[in-house]
């Protein structure tokens, strides 16, 4: 008792250290001094197009140097003055703005700006459905979204889809009062309005309409208003001389004053680059500025590289470990381990390769943006993996194979496995690799400032190294640590957010049952959302029906030492898979308490997906920072040196030894070696291909993917154990037929992204059997390839 009553206190002390306090704002406004326009220069209007300034000066337009250190007079475009130009909505991307037919007048059309060279070209894109006063536009989703008032004064909203010439207008639900600014986040508008005293603040989301969400803190400065990030809202409030900035977090809904920088009351302003240009006029020349977000340097400390040097030196040891045990091994030692992994460790390993980074990054991050509904798949899925345990896993076991592809090859013939081989191949590089890569990459950068590429490069480079020196028992092994350093560092994360609540674990749970932030069930039959009729459809057709299609997993199965302690490893990944999921729903929830609470201490210019690393990276003491990051290095770098090893497997099995023409065990492995550090280059290259794009959710990318190309060759397997009807020539045309109607669906947007995988099996399923009709009935025996026990004598049925 006393042992356990200092352990208890010990573990107090350290979840109860040194936190920052949370009345500071974790972010401040800087203003940078822009190069000074000529003295009798008066500004009327500023916009800007990309990161360069104009400055509109009566019938001259005033261009900002590429260079930023001076400023070139122009023209305005033929049949273009300052009085046509209407509002201006400007992303990285593009600008778009309304243009009016008459000085002063309506906006009658949408037009695109950008620079040649240094010339502002228009380029006209479409008339608007009726003439609008006071519009406003916006670029939302690739299309664009226009609102006024007509020529009776009453609002109205228009959607185009793309600047295509042949899309059209759809009129939208009107906001109910003339919009002051305009907004657009994620699917959703942001709409400042008049209100009784303060400014209010609408939010329109598709099928849903307009709401009011609440008053903002002030009125807003027109044209003083950005998007920032992925769910921020910045805006500029008048005082008596002096604007303030604020920010509204739209997942928590929570207002955050913002020091630093403020604006003068007469200021012009616009959105430009990272942030807002303004423009001040002033009797001796009016003055310049950019104004953006600064955040402090967050920065690993010894202790915490120190636990990250210990745990990837450990991880390398155990590599080089095995590879001076088995450097002259077999084939199966190591591609399967030697068929000598207890069902415990590959149950674990089960686990530890399914959940990776995304389990770890994005699942949280979707909590904490959305609730608890895709921990439904977990529920569901362990319903089907007691089926595979029982039915699938020991028909496979038996068969003794190393590539799960073999198994297509005895069922059908040798250009199935092959084709199934290779997308399976082109689905972890393309859709998980290099995702999975991505993810702990960008928790490093946002932590220790070190850029997205080079932490890319580490994590690559050390997974690389150890997978490919200790094959699989190396995985398998380095799979069990790296669990345990994953549930420590979720479950301290818990425990830390919770004791640094106001109120404790009884307010965070208030707060989650109010905010339905545990949402599990969606009982809808919306195909566009995820239900829970949607998990069962994908459960049946990813795990019951087609569980062997993943190398990933099967080859932990097959290093089992027989069919028993197979069945049993998948019934270790089962029981683990609920609680393990609670962990990380759970850290979001928290983490969406904690941020409603303290708004200050979010960087709006961060993407959701880096919502828990800046957690960590900006609360978290020293020593446990190194932890939680030693955590994330561990859920990546698990499910990564899994992927190598089974993708080189697979390269080497199904394709290097059915090519080559004098093939030995040795040469095999040597060639499995070499591939595994190609296929390691090959997704840290798409990585880094990843970086550069504005990704809202990895997690939803993760899900697309996936679908589009792991769901065609899957449905062979259920057409070869579930059926003694299907044929090598109906299989092949049921895998591409899936492929191709899967990406029309993708194209159209028809379903929700969690549908994809499911219907491309589906298809697959289908299309091969009705299709297997057409041509003979399969003369070989069918004995121990199918569910059922007579198959000797191939039917026809």
């Amino acid at each position: 008792m006393p042992m356990l009553k200092a352990l208890g206190w010990v573990v107090a002390c350290v979840l109860g250290w040194a936190m920052p306090a949370h009345a500071d704002s974790l972010m401040s406004l800087q203003a940078t001094p822009v190069a000074a326009l000529p003295a009798d220069v008066q500004p009327t209007a500023v916009t800007s197009v990309g990161d360069r300034i104009i400055v509109v000066a009566g019938d001259t337009l005033w261009l900002e140097r590429a260079d930023g250190k001076g400023w070139q007079a122009r023209a305005w475009p033929t049949g273009l003055g300052a009085g046509r130009l209407g509002a201006i909505a400007v992303t990285p991307e593009r600008t778009l703005a309304l243009l009016a037919d008459a000085e002063g007048g309506p906006s009658l059309r949408a037009a695109r700006l950008r620079l040649a060279g240094d010339d502002l070209v228009v380029e006209p894109l479409a008339v608007l459905p009726q003439a609008l006063a006071r519009a406003h536009i916006v670029v939302n989703n690739g299309g664009m979204l226009v609102v006024g008032l007509d020529t009776a004064g009453m609002p109205k909203m228009f959607s185009r889809q793309s600047d295509a010439a042949d899309a059209r207008w759809l009129a939208e639900a009107a906001p109910p009062a003339a919009v002051d600014s305009l907004l657009a986040q994620g699917a959703s508008l942001y709409a400042s309005v008049a209100g009784a005293g303060n400014d209010r603040l609408l939010r329109w989301q598709p099928k849903v309409g307009w709401n009011d969400v609440g008053a903002i803190p002030g009125n807003v400065v027109p044209g003083a208003a950005r998007a920032m990030g992925q769910g921020h809202l910045l805006f500029f409030l008048r005082d008596a001389a002096q604007a303030r900035a604020v920010t509204w977090h739209t997942v928590t809904r929570a207002w955050a004053e913002v020091p630093g920088a403020g604006v003068a009351s007469g200021a012009f302003a616009t959105p430009a680059g990272k942030g807002v240009a303004l423009v001040i006029p002033g009797g001796a020349g009016a003055t310049l500025s950019r104004v953006a977000f600064e955040a402090p340097d967050l920065l690993l400390r010894w202790l915490d590289w120190a636990i990250i040097v210990v745990y990837l030196a450990a991880m390398v040891g155990i590599g080089g470990y095995f590879y001076l045990r088995e450097k002259d091994g077999s084939t199966s030692s190591f591609f399967v381990g030697g068929r000598s992994i207890p069902f415990w460790a590959a149950g674990v390993s089960l686990y530890a390769t399914n959940v990776s980074s995304i389990s770890f990054i994005a699942i949280p991050a979707k909590a904490f943006e959305t609730n608890w509904q895709y921990l439904t798949n977990n529920l569901i899925a362990v319903l089907g993996l007691m089926f595979v345990a029982v039915w699938i896993v020991p028909l496979l076991r038996r068969l003794d194979l190393m590539s799960v592809f073999s198994y297509l090859e005895t069922r059908f013939h040798p250009g199935i496995r092959m084709i199934a081989s290779a997308l399976c191949i082109v689905t972890q590089i393309g859709s998980r690799m290099s995702i999975i890569l991505f993810l702990p990459a960008l928790a490093i950068a946002s932590i220790t400032g070190i850029d997205v590429v080079w932490s890319i490069l580490i994590m690559g480079v050390f997974t690389i190294v150890y997978t490919t020196l200790g094959g699989m028992k190396a995985v398998i092994w380095t799979d069990f640590v790296q669990v345990f350093v994953m549930f420590g560092g979720a479950i301290f994360a818990i425990a830390f957010i919770v004791m640094h609540i106001d109120g404790g674990a009884a307010r965070a749970i208030e707060v989650a049952l109010a905010e339905d932030k545990t949402k599990l069930f969606d009982f809808s039959f919306d195909l566009t959302r995820a239900t829970v009729w949607g998990f069962i459809f994908l459960v049946v057709f990813d795990v019951v029906l087609t569980f062997p299609k993943d190398q990933v997993l099967m080859q932990r199965v097959l290093s089992t030492k027989s069919d028993k302690e197979a069945g049993r490893s998948v019934w270790t990944f089962a029981a683990i898979m609920i609680p393990g999921g609670f962990f990380f729903y759970a850290i979001g929830t928290a983490l969406y308490v904690f941020y409603q609470a303290h708004p200050e201490r979010m960087n709006p210019t961060l993407p959701l997906d880096a919502t828990f690393p800046l957690f960590i990276a900006a609360e978290l003491p020293m020593g446990v920072t190194g932890l939680i990051i030693a955590g994330i290095f561990a859920a990546a770098m698990s499910t990564l040196s899994s992927i190598i090893n089974s993708v080189s497997t697979l390269v080497s099995v199904d394709f290097y030894e059915k090519l080559a023409k004098h093939p030995t065990p040795q040469k095999s492995v040597r060639f499995a070696e070499w591939t595994g550090v190609v296929v390691g280059v090959l997704g840290i290259v798409i990585a880094i291909v990843l970086s550069r794009f504005d990704i809202r959710s990895l997690f939803d990318v993760s899900i697309e993917m996936v679908g589009l190309l792991g769901g065609g060759f899957a449905g062979a397997y259920t057409l070869g154990m579930f059926t003694r009807r299907a044929n090598a020539p109906g299989v092949a045309i049921g895998i591409g037929a899936s492929l191709v109607l899967t990406f029309v669906i993708w194209t159209f947007q028809l379903v929700h992204p969690y549908f994809y995988l499911a219907i491309s099996i589906m298809l697959c399923i289908v299309i091969g059997y009705v299709a297997s009709l057409f041509f003979p009935v399969p003369t070989r025996s069918l004995d121990g390839l199918t569910i059922y026990r007579d198959a000797k004598t191939p039917v026809a049925s």
